[in-house]
């Protein structure tokens, strides 16, 4: 059987910033399974960008391999693309990145991907603060290879097969909070209303920006038995806080008290709707964010939306002071600059 994207687009779609129309951000339609939450992501990402009015040639698309790493092909078509090794994405995209500084890095990765074959790659990626969104579709099992247990599976925890998963899961923003991360955030597929102004403000940070997103396995592992399943992330989930994203505009001020709910008319006249996060989490502060996210681990919750962002973030580029220009664009008179000045480069390290 063959797909084909329509070619008939209706004549009024709303366009953005850059005249772009939301179908300008699509790829090819989907082969995952139908109802897939990967699925979900792909379209969180379309409307996140679409808003932000980011041109689709600005952007570098990232992935491993697994049916997570397979979701570029059907988002951002237009966009530069890499289908890297299996658990080797953040290699590519720290090379790419300090090649061209100018376009935005998006890697797209699994829970198999990111905290089993590639758990090195991606410690090293978050240590560095490399500036990139780093998205793990997050299913607790293999779906390429029939439903086996990952890495993030909960104990206990039972896939489609039925045994009960006898090791404790890797917790990833729980690592990614203790290896220096300075954007750490987690939603869910199904919850478009959180996830997209998350990934605005993940695409908005300076830095590496982790976004840990519950999608669940509608083939091998959304069953009764399954922490990861929709009805037991829909029954346990524990928001930190409903969350917006405002680009730079006329500032819009507003106060409200802590755990009441508050309507916000943003510039283009739509409404947001506020509500202060827990007061025993803040999300500035990493001792804060760790020990909430431990306290709802313990109670059996998963605690989603913004968990930590520090606002002083100083990326790989800015530590090692590199070119504020792409590689490609450099002359032979920048890359050899003569003799007198290899000289004092040499005088400096003796």
């Amino acid at each position: 059987m063959s797909y084909q994207i329509p070619s008939f687009r209706h004549p009024d779609l709303p366009v953005n910033d850059l005249g772009y129309t939301r179908a300008d951000y699509e790829g090819s339609i989907s082969t995952l399974c139908a109802g897939c939450g990967h699925d979900s992501i792909s379209g969180s990402i379309v409307k996140a960008v679409h808003e932000l009015s980011i041109a689709p040639h600005h952007i570098a698309k990232l992935s491993g391999i697994g049916c997570s790493s397979k979701a570029p092909t059907y988002f951002l078509g237009k966009s530069h693309g890499f289908n890297s090794v299996h658990g080797r994405m953040p290699s590519v995209v720290t090379g790419a990145a300090m090649a061209n500084r100018d376009l935005l890095y998006l890697g797209v990765s699994g829970d198999g991907d990111t905290a089993s074959i590639g758990m090195g790659q991606f410690a090293h990626a978050v240590r560095r603060n490399l500036n990139m969104v780093y998205i793990v579709m997050n299913n607790g099992c293999y779906g390429l290879t029939k439903g086996q247990d990952s890495a993030t599976a909960d104990e206990g925890s039972a896939s489609k097969k039925g045994d009960p998963n006898p090791f404790s899961a890797i917790d990833l923003p729980g690592m990614a909070l203790q290896l220096g991360a300075t954007f750490v955030a987690r939603s869910f597929s199904g919850d478009k209303e959180q996830l997209v102004p998350l990934i605005k403000a993940a695409i908005s940070h300076h830095g590496f920006a982790l976004i840990d997103v519950i999608s669940p396995c509608v083939t091998f592992n959304n069953n009764p038995a399954s922490t990861k399943s929709y009805e037991f992330v829909r029954e346990h989930s524990e928001a930190t806080g409903t969350v917006d994203f405002v680009p730079m505009k006329e500032e819009i001020t507003t106060r409200y008290h802590a755990g009441s709910p508050h309507e916000v008319t943003m510039h283009d006249g739509s409404v947001i709707h506020l509500n202060k996060v827990d007061e025993n989490l803040d999300p500035f502060d990493r001792g804060s964010a760790m020990m909430t996210l431990q306290r709802h681990r313990d109670a059996g919750q998963i605690l989603t939306g913004l968990i930590y962002m520090d606002r002083d973030s100083r990326d790989l580029h800015d530590v090692l002071e590199t070119s504020q220009r792409p590689l490609n664009t450099l002359g032979e008179s920048d890359l050899c600059p003569g003799n007198k000045v290899l000289q004092t480069i040499n005088a400096s390290l003796r």
